[in-house]
């Protein structure tokens, strides 16, 4: 086991609890076997559970990045409209163009949110089989008003409101069915604070059968597939990742021990904290009234060498957090993921340490 221990506080993977990594250990049994059935069925129906949702859930052994190409292949039989602001939310329009799609994008410069009007008129000019929207992009510090565009997408019912909500889901609370949001997903190793490895994905009704009525789909992340194998045998339709599942119950007991809405507010505070000492040394780089909730990227108006600084931040406190997201923001921007089990007094250990080691 590595010595050092650093304390993260980058958007992901974030800092998970020793005993659930500790949860692990556990001896191995069959993924066949009726100890299987229990866990899975376990961690699934506490997943609803915390998450207030009456659709389906499926788990598997993946990164986020699979829902990101499934739910192209089993929505979208030829056109979709991508919103694009920031890098992770192109990389859901370039997987669509990969598979063959016609993708339209809805383009945001960098810093700026998707704005519920511009969608509407959009979807009012062609008929798409559905729009793509990311709730949080971890490489600007955008959150997307979800709320507001789903309200939009009641007006089109035929289109499916695809939303990634890898680096929000379980710090940022969404109301999935009040929100009309079809399909949503996530990686766990984000705000739900576990090791990387599994993701999550709810589906309601309309995109299941959207997909049970398709010549083609996703084969490991199908929707059908995984949720009819689930509502037969209460299992994975393949070999999933036993030990991560392991700690995937534990860690999700302690989240409904905790509640959504006191998780959330856990995250408001740690995100108007690191806000609020960003306005004062430094400035948000994201627009204004759309700061994530889960990962603030904050403009390096010092000139500071950032890779200098978390270099000598981590060797002397053992802390880490992240410059600023490939070659357009690195450098210009800094990172501070405040997710999954921190608290403002853990935020507040960070800020000092750059205040300290940067001389503000």
């Amino acid at each position: 086991m590595k010595d050092k221990h650093t304390k993260l506080f980058i958007p992901g993977p974030t800092e998970v609890k020793k005993e659930i990594i500790e949860e692990m250990e556990e001896w191995m049994f069959g993924h066949r076997s009726q100890t299987m059935t229990e866990l899975f069925t376990t961690m699934t129906e506490d997943t609803k559970k915390f998450l207030g949702t009456e659709n389906d859930v499926i788990i598997l052994s993946t990164s986020g990045t699979l829902f990101m190409e499934s739910s192209i292949m089993n929505c979208v039989d030829d056109r979709v409209l991508c919103s694009t602001c920031g890098s992770f939310s192109q990389r859901q329009a370039d997987i669509a163009e990969r598979l063959g799609k016609n993708v339209d994008r809805l383009e945001y410069e960098w810093g700026k949110a998707v704005k519920p009007e511009d969608v509407r008129e959009a979807l009012e000019k062609k008929d798409y089989d559905a729009f793509t929207c990311v709730m949080n992009e971890t490489s600007t510090g955008i959150r997307n008003p979800l709320e507001e565009i789903g309200e939009v997408m009641k007006d089109f019912p035929d289109t499916l409101f695809i939303v990634d909500a890898i680096s929000a889901l379980g710090g940022d609370h969404i109301d999935i069915e009040g929100s009309n949001i079809d399909v949503i997903f996530t990686s766990v190793q984000k705000a739900f604070a576990m090791p990387p490895g599994l993701a999550v994905c709810v589906v309601n009704d309309k995109a299941y059968e959207r997909e049970a009525n398709s010549d083609s789909a996703s084969w490991y992340a199908g929707f059908q597939r995984n949720i009819d194998y689930y509502n037969k045998k209460g299992q994975t339709h393949s070999t999933p990742a036993i030990s991560l599942m392991l700690a995937y119950r534990k860690q999700m007991k302690r989240m409904l021990e905790e509640g959504h809405k006191a998780r959330d507010q856990r995250h408001k505070d740690m995100a108007e904290y690191t806000q609020k000492w960003a306005k004062k040394h430094f400035d948000m780089f994201p627009e204004e009234g759309y700061w994530s909730q889960t990962v603030s990227t904050i403009k390096n108006t010092q000139g500071l060498n950032i890779n200098e600084l978390r270099q000598e931040i981590d060797e002397k406190y053992g802390i880490l957090f992240s410059n600023g997201y490939g070659k357009q923001l690195k450098e210009k921007t800094f990172r501070i993921g405040h997710m999954g089990e921190h608290t403002v007094e853990d935020v507040k250990e960070l800020t000092d340490a750059i205040e300290e080691v940067a001389g503000l």
